[in-house]
């Protein structure tokens, strides 16, 4: 029943609510956390979202600090002027905020704010109408003034108030309309798609670091290209990820079936929900359209993985990756395509270089070469998949023999000035150089070989052994 299910809901909030009715006040559980217990799907309930637990009540920020302060373990006041007091009290994180009513300015990133007293006023200024349910405590009596508990029983997604007047309070909610249409599978109303069209210039206002955190969530439900295509069909795209649109336009000779954006979005569903992979994914082909040429009557893309690259780590800089995040995605675009230049076998030789340049990326690398192959030919899908399972076959066997994984020169650069009579310089590095180009060649060398071939190399550079 749909009490039982919000049994824990009630168990987790009873003293506070408790502490707040004895002051006089009402507390509302408000937020994604009702919405999934109406839902019951657990998958709902981790998936994207927090664990936090979200209120609003009738009582001011002063009040609110004051009742939790001897009850929580730890309060945070950094969202007070915005009517959030914060708190953990053992492993849960609560955030309780004033009732209120906030716009945006057209020409600032943020809210004015306003304190009530009403529930349904509150309600009114959320963004959705399944996320403008609330539940009063400790009675479980829900209050839904906008008809949520309908919408997400027939998956529609509507905003509380006309859709201009919602996005005009906070513009992000455009994008976050992308990501409950997927994570939800909901239908956006006709009137919510043309306020997205109209309106997908205001995501401008909206800071860098808040797009990229919804792209991030976006990136992890399960099918991503349902909110990815809501956003290039809208124009959001072009507010804060142009190159998208743009692969709509170039057709890609290899997946004949789809052009570059259709097949850029299948990958990005058949990647695990790993969000740096899945970026990857999405950047992979972006060099494609500053790289198309037409050859003897086909079209070629040579070199977009190096441009692709270059596009991807100024796009994520753009959106305030952290700088090892963006290293990450930009080098998976880059190393796309290296499986394929080994079309004739893969000799030790192959094998230890793609390991080497791969690194830490190797599984996830292996992962996007798969997932790359969006043919409908299920005999060169199969061809594809047989041949990367012959890498990582012989990955597993050079393991077996070799430290594959930490592959390094055979002698040190210790070793090295001590055989030649070096000082530390440019000449050892050529040497320590060479040594890893022998070593990724041939495969490991015992010391007294290693320093037979040094010498050879040594003398050829027109220097005697030391």
């Amino acid at each position: 029943m749909f009490p039982e299910r919000l049994r824990p809901l009630v168990e987790a909030t009873a003293d506070l609510s408790d502490r707040f009715r004895a002051a006089g006040h009402t507390l509302y559980l408000v937020g994604g956390s009702v919405r999934d217990a109406i839902i019951a799907d657990p998958e709902a309930a981790t998936a994207d979202m927090d664990h936090d637990l979200d209120f609003t009540t009738d009582a001011r920020p002063d009040d609110i600090e004051a009742l939790l302060r001897g009850w929580a373990d730890a309060v945070w006041t950094q969202g007070k002027r915005f009517g959030t007091i914060a708190c953990l009290r053992g492993d849960q994180k609560y955030e309780i905020t004033t009732h209120r009513a906030e716009a945006y300015h057209p020409d600032s990133r943020k809210p004015e704010v306003a304190f009530g007293d009403s529930i349904e006023d509150d309600l009114s200024r959320r963004d959705f109408t399944v996320n403008a349910m609330a539940l009063r405590l400790p009675e479980l009596e829900l209050i839904d003034p906008f008809g949520g508990l309908v919408d997400l029983a027939e998956r529609r997604l509507r905003t509380p108030l006309d859709p201009e007047v919602s996005f005009a309070d906070d513009p992000l909610r455009m994008l976050r309309a992308a990501r409950f249409i997927a994570r939800l599978d909901m239908e956006p109303t006709d009137e919510l798609v043309e306020a997205v069209k109209a309106g997908h210039g205001r995501l401008s206002i909206v800071s860098a670091e808040r797009i990229r955190d919804e792209l991030d969530k976006i990136m992890v439900v399960a099918v991503p290209s349902t909110a990815l295509w809501f956003i290039v069909r809208t124009g959001l795209a072009d507010e804060f990820l142009p190159e998208l649109p743009g692969l709509a336009l170039e057709q890609d000779p290899i997946h004949r079936h789809k052009d570059v954006l259709g097949h850029t979005l299948a990958v990005v569903d058949k990647t695990s929900p790993d969000r740096l992979l899945r970026l990857a994914a999405l950047f992979h082909d972006v060099g494609k359209p500053r790289t198309r040429a037409f050859v003897d009557g086909g079209v070629t893309f040579h070199h977009h993985e190096v441009v692709g690259a270059r596009m991807t780590r100024k796009r994520m800089v753009a959106l305030r990756y952290p700088n090892d995040e963006v290293d990450v995605v930009s080098e998976l675009v880059n190393l796309h395509l290296r499986f394929h230049t080994y079309r004739l076998g893969w000799t030790d030789k192959a094998v230890r270089r793609y390991v080497r340049d791969a690194g830490p990326l190797l599984d996830r690398l292996n992962e996007l070469t798969r997932c790359d192959c969006t043919t409908r030919n299920a005999t060169k899908a199969r061809a594809l998949d047989r041949r990367m399972d012959e890498l990582e076959a012989r990955i597993d066997d050079l393991r077996d023999q070799e430290e594959l994984d930490a592959i390094r020169p055979d002698l040190d650069g210790a070793q090295v000035m001590a055989h030649l009579g070096l000082a530390p310089g440019r000449d050892v590095g050529r040497a320590l150089a060479f040594l890893l180009e022998l070593r990724m060649d041939e495969g490991p060398l015992d010391e007294e070989e290693a320093l037979r071939r040094l010498d050879v190399w040594w003398a050829e550079q027109g220097q005697p052994s030391g």
